[in-house]
Parts: structure tokens; C-alpha cells; sequence
């Protein structure tokens, strides 16, 4: 076991025998990364229907009750963790919304999994070899702190970065989803990939 694994196992193991603000604090640093993941599932599954930081908000109150419960000794596993909670948030909430009572598992295991698929997705995208020069200043980041980078961005930076380099859409549907056009969407994505370089402690310049 390397030695960051070392130090991963220690600070869980502490953390299950710690207080509760000790797990709180330590999960938080999760919080950005959970909203991304919620506010693609809101936004492309559910419609934008509720907000995506309340169902989070729940996510990480039921983490942090239930910590004692996580057997796993990595990250890997905790992230895997936590998108199982935030799936179940996150049917919760529609459920909430339709007035259901009775807890739809098919429904849990559905938004599981395409979380997971989600966030692989977004890991890839940020590892790839071939990516644009655009995104070599932030490729070394992991994805918390490209999430919390990425939180600190305005509306709109967010969004164009968002979609053009995390889903990897075209610039021209990039355009059609913010209600813009091609040639604003393209200089807007080059002032916020500017920003987001800003944010993560880069500065390379050009896109």
C-alpha cells in the first residue's frame, strides 16, 4: 500500500472514531463535486424541477449521520459512497415531488449508475491525452478541486465550461442551450477557461 494510501486509511479510520463535526468538516470538500453531479441528473433527467443544492444539502446530512456505516479504506470507495447516498437524495426528492410514499429502488439503482457513468466521464475527460490545449492547465487537477474551482466561477463561465469541456458538446449546441451565439459562446468560453486557470492557481494564458 502506497504511502497516500497509507495516509487515506489513517484518516478514515480517525474519522469513524472522530465527532461529528470532524466528518462533516472532512466531506465537505465533497460538497462541489456532489452539486456538479446533482445538477446534471436535475437539469437532464428531472427538468430542473427542484434544486439541485437542497438535494446535496440532504446528501451530506445523511453522509455525515451515517459515516460510522462506510467500511471502504479509499477515496475510490468513499466517492462511490457518496454517489449512492446522493442517488438516494436524490429520489427522495422526486418523490417528494410526486407526493409518493413508497421508496423506488429500480429508481436509485438507475440514477446510481448513471452518476457513476457521469463522473467517469468527466475523469476522463480531464485525463485525456489527445484533450484540447484549452484544458491542459487544469488536467492535473483532480475533481474536487475542479468542482470547487469551477463553484467559484460566475453563472455563465460555469456553464459554458461545463458543457463544452465536461460534456462535451459542440460550441454550436453549447449556443443553443445558453440562448447565444456561436461566435459569444466561443469568446465566452475562452474568458472563463482564462478564470477557471485564475481559480485552480494556473496561469497559462490562451485557449
Amino acid at each position: 500500500m502506497s504511502g497516500g494510501e497509507d495516509s487515506m486509511v489513517a484518516r478514515l479510520d480517525a474519522l469513524r472514531q472522530g465527532d461529528r463535526g470532524a466528518v462533516e468538516n472532512a466531506l465537505e470538500r465533497y460538497a462541489p463535486w456532489l452539486r456538479l453531479l446533482a445538477r446534471h441528473e436535475v437539469e437532464s433527467r428531472f427538468r430542473a424541477r427542484f434544486d439541485p443544492s437542497d438535494v446535496v444539502q440532504y446528501a451530506m446530512l445523511e453522509a455525515v449521520r451515517s459515516f460510522e456505516s462506510f467500511e471502504g479504506r479509499t477515496d475510490a470507495e468513499l466517492t462511490a459512497w457518496l454517489r449512492k447516498i446522493l442517488a438516494r437524495a436524490l429520489s427522495h426528492e422526486v418523490r417528494r415531488h410526486k407526493g409518493a410514499q413508497k421508496r423506488d429502488v429500480g429508481r436509485e439503482q438507475s440514477l446510481e449508475r448513471d452518476l457513476e457513468e457521469v463522473s467517469g466521464r468527466w475523469n476522463a475527460a480531464l485525463a485525456a491525452r489527445d484533450a484540447s490545449p484549452s484544458m491542459e492547465a487544469v488536467q492535473k487537477e483532480s475533481s474536487l478541486e475542479l468542482a470547487a474551482a469551477l463553484e467559484r466561477l460566475p453563472d455563465d463561465y460555469r456553464e459554458v465550461v461545463i458543457l463544452r469541456n465536461l460534456e462535451g458538446l459542440e460550441h454550436e449546441e453549447v449556443a443553443r442551450r445558453m440562448g447565444r451565439s456561436s461566435g459569444a459562446v466561443r469568446m465566452l468560453w475562452v474568458r472563463a477557461l482564462v478564470e477557471l486557470r485564475n481559480e485552480l492557481g494556473t496561469d497559462e494564458a490562451g485557449a
